[in-house]
């Protein structure tokens, strides 16, 4: 009988309340993290072991080259951004207005279309070569010499003058919120202009200028049109012709995962690099600082040194694209507005997928503070790092496994085959770009949601709101401009995305980027032209709005 009331007394088990914020935020990171996964699997089981033969023959190449255009451009881009960003904080001279918000330009032009434009420029029959023989009579090439475009040096020019900007925003940022009261006791004590940049400025800064070298260099690793177009073999192009041509998918995987263990270690050296360092801003406001006025040689040096990265980075592409289309009938093709409505109709879904995912997943971990989705939403950002070549790898081949497999069993049961639906469609293109790109929604997200002040969802909460109705009553007023410029950042970036879109776009399926790719491998700049211009007219609408939030 005692037995009996105990068992009769004893707690039944709780099981924890079904949360739905929780669980999404939970299948969300799952899906962006599924290719990686999937890429790590392939490359652990190999169906032919190519990695001796790789290490011998081509991986040497590959990782020389990817390693040395990562390191140049990055240090490249390092020096241009953060003097550029440091010349227009802190002194005055002419041009400085408009030159401030004209070195963001750059982020408008993709980097294969200012490689395309250079070697349009400058090649053997570029307005350059063709006008120095004929002002000194030159007849051929022996009689002259110029150095050649096609190279590795070329490469790291283009890019850098791409890419440069991101450090450029992260650097200027940084300077405008230190204080002139360092300023101003550095310059008591005796320290020179450069002194008070090496000494005060750049060690305040150097957390943002490493992380804007970090996405630089990211970036680098993900480039493929360049690299292509002139001729220089990284791991990325090696994916494309391991997989592609090669036809060997662990080969592919395992080139794949050498890339993220690269940007695994560079991201990991660059929080070890700073991890000792705190800055810290007084309780008072901080006094701004004041502007140093430059005449003379010196303002006009300063002049010379903020414009060259914008004429190389933006005058001279939309100069020479330009030109090409004025006359181009290519306008007029019906190729040419298609791929127009299916870049924008693609990248557009991705985009609100993408912001609406990475607001989901944020306010689901601040609303439920369960364990799991905490410290799933962090790892979610691998995605960002991952070039779009490995992405398109880890979703491709699952994708079409399951593609056929549900189609062989509509067959079965109703002798109908509805084909490929994900990977015969665009579906698994827009997935990559929400993996690709869901970082930025989610850090700017978690930024904006952590400006609202707590106490405006408790009194919403306590007036009967729900978490979904608080959510769109309190928080997405709120932070509408940033989820704005989220929405925006993340288009233009599927508008410009290369490598993921060449191996998972479905047949015949054309997007701007693809097409200008296509044109211009066939040396068609004409023709590559106006498509190639329609990518930069979006990309400075990004960049307009970019400059009107940093003002």
């Amino acid at each position: 009988m005692p037995e009996q009331i105990r068992q009769i007394n004893r707690p039944r088990r709780q099981w924890p309340a079904f949360d739905p914020w929780s669980v999404g935020a939970v299948a969300i990171a799952f899906v962006v993290l599924l290719p990686i996964l999937a890429v790590l699997w392939f490359a652990l089981n190999p169906t032919e072991p190519i990695w001796v033969h790789l290490w011998s023959t081509t991986l040497p190449r590959y990782l020389s080259n990817t390693i040395v255009l990562m390191c140049a451009v990055g240090a490249m881009a390092a020096c241009v951004g953060t003097g550029a960003a440091w010349l227009v904080t802190m002194y005055e001279f002419a041009g400085r207005r408009w030159l401030q918000w004209a070195l963001l330009m750059p982020l408008a032009v993709p980097a294969y279309v200012g490689a395309y434009a250079l070697v349009d420029f400058f090649e053997y029959a570029g307005p350059v070569q063709t006008g120095l023989r004929g002002i000194f009579g030159w007849q051929t090439s022996q009689h002259y010499w110029f150095p050649a475009i096609r190279t590795r040096g070329a490469a790291v020019v283009v890019l850098s003058a791409a890419l440069y900007p991101y450090v450029y925003i992260l650097a200027r940022a940084a300077f405008r919120e230190m204080s002139g009261a360092g300023f101003e006791v550095a310059r008591a004590l005796g320290a020179g202009p450069f002194a008070r940049f090496w000494r005060v400025g750049l060690p305040l800064a150097r957390p943002a200028i490493a992380a804007g070298v970090a996405v630089v260099m990211m970036e680098t690793v993900n480039d493929f049109g360049t690299v292509d177009y002139f001729a220089v073999q990284t791991l990325t192009t090696g994916i494309f012709s391991v997989w592609l041509q090669g036809g060997n998918l662990g080969g592919a995987a395992q080139l794949a995962v050498c890339v993220l263990t690269i940007v695994v270690v560079l991201v990991t050296l660059e929080k070890l690099s700073r991890r000792k360092s705190r800055v810290f801003s007084g309780a008072r406001s901080a006094r701004p600082v004041t502007r140093t006025q430059l005449t003379g040689v010196q303002a006009m040096m300063a002049t010379a040194i903020c414009l060259i990265p914008v004429l190389i980075g933006f005058v001279l592409p939309v100069t020479v694209l330009g030109s090409h289309a004025i006359d181009a009938g290519e306008w007029a093709a019906p190729d040419l507005h298609l791929a127009i409505i299916r870049t924008v109709v693609v990248a557009g879904l991705a985009a609100i997928l993408t912001v609406l995912g990475g607001v989901f997943m944020v306010y689901g971990v601040r609303l439920s503070g369960r364990r799991l989705p905490t410290l799933a939403m962090p790892v979610t950002a691998i995605g960002y790092a991952a070039p779009g070549a490995v992405l398109a790898l880890g979703i491709l081949v699952p994708l079409a496994s399951f593609d056929n497999w549900f189609a062989d069993g509509i067959l079965a049961l109703t002798g109908y085959d509805p084909g490929l639906l994900l990977t015969g469609t665009a579906t698994a293109l827009v997935l990559a770009y929400v993996v690709r790109f869901f970082a930025i929604a989610q850090g700017t997200a978690d930024a904006a949601l952590g400006r609202v002040s707590p106490s405006l969802p408790m009194a919403a909460r306590s007036l009967g709101r729900t978490a979904g109705g608080t959510l769109k009553a309190v928080h997405l007023p709120l932070v509408r401009a940033s989820v704005g410029s989220a929405l925006l950042l993340v288009f233009v970036d599927a508008v410009k995305e290369l490598p993921a879109t060449l191996l998972l776009r479905p047949f015949n399926f054309d997007t701007l980027a693809t097409r200008v790719h296509a044109k211009a491998s066939l040396e068609n700049i004409a023709e590559a032209a106006p498509a190639a211009l329609m990518i930069t007219l979006i990309g400075l609408a990004a960049v307009a709005f970019l400059a009107r939030a940093n003002r």
